[in-house]
């Protein structure tokens, strides 16, 4: 392996220590008081706005939640399993040097937003293709063809009222208003996001996407933050690929994971 290929891999080992959860330093029981309430200082949606006097979207209870979360089985060629202690990520060990962008960074790191009445988290990986680099003769191509692995933490929250709507219109904002740049800490270690920008992506009765361009040693990579409202559900899906991390190429947006759990939650 080059020590472009070794260099590279071990920026993205970084990245996916960060992109993936794995550091244990939340737990999954009830949102604590962080000061970042989602949707606290953003309009509603559009979609949201137009529906004037119809009562709100009745808030999904635990047990239903775990009824429209994904299973093994729902998507193709992936494994799927429910998050546990050292995956989870609470808002309050997520911050940004800007004020307006901790919204972002807590989707962005799974962790869920504002106070839902219940939420649920998955962690969705893509099952490597078998001799993916067989006969490849280019180390960087083989690592990239071995490890083209694309894995999502998918978070359900369920809210009262608009809390749903204001939480989606607040990750739009927050998009918005970042989409040059922050540096995010969890958990005391910082991470530079160097531009967030827009994707187009479909699913529920709203839906919005990002790639995320991370940065590390003068190495930068793409990270993947989709958000589906479905009534008073919000879905958050935080996606890495390993072989683009290591390579600094960017990825697709994992659609059979976001369609799945799109048709679920209709």
């Amino acid at each position: 392996m080059r020590p472009t290929v070794i260099r590279r891999t071990a920026v993205a080992a970084t990245v996916v220590s960060l992109a993936l959860f794995t550091a244990a330093c939340g737990s999954d029981g009830d949102d604590k008081d962080s000061g970042k309430a989602a949707g606290s200082s953003a309009q509603p949606s559009e979609k949201g706005a137009d529906k004037g006097a119809e009562a709100p979207a009745k808030a999904l209870s635990a047990a239903e939640l775990e009824q429209v979360s994904l299973a093994q089985g729902d998507v193709k060629d992936h494994k799927i399993t429910k998050a546990g202690p050292a995956d989870l990520i609470d808002a309050k060990d997520v911050t940004a040097d800007k004020e307006s962008c901790d919204v972002f960074g807590d989707a962005l790191m799974g962790a869920k937003a504002g106070s839902p009445v219940a939420a649920t988290q998955r962690k969705v990986a893509g099952v490597p293709k078998k001799g993916a680099d067989k006969d490849i003769a280019d180390p960087e191509e083989a690592f990239k063809a071995a490890f083209d692995i694309t894995t999502t933490m998918t978070t359900l929250a369920s809210y009262d009222g608009k809390g749903a709507e204001e939480a989606l219109a607040a990750l739009r904002a927050a998009a918005k208003d970042c989409a040059g740049g922050f540096t995010l800490t969890v958990a005391g270690d910082k991470q530079k996001v160097a531009k967030i920008a827009e994707e187009q992506v479909k699913g529920g009765e709203e839906a919005a996407a990002w790639t995320v361009t991370v940065e590390s040693d003068g190495e930068k990579n793409s990270l993947k933050l989709t958000a589906l409202r479905q009534g008073a559900t919000l879905a958050t899906l935080s996606s890495m690929n390993l072989a683009a991390a290591g390579s600094g190429e960017d990825f697709d947006l994992p659609t059979a994971v976001i369609d799945a759990q799109a048709k679920k939650l209709a």
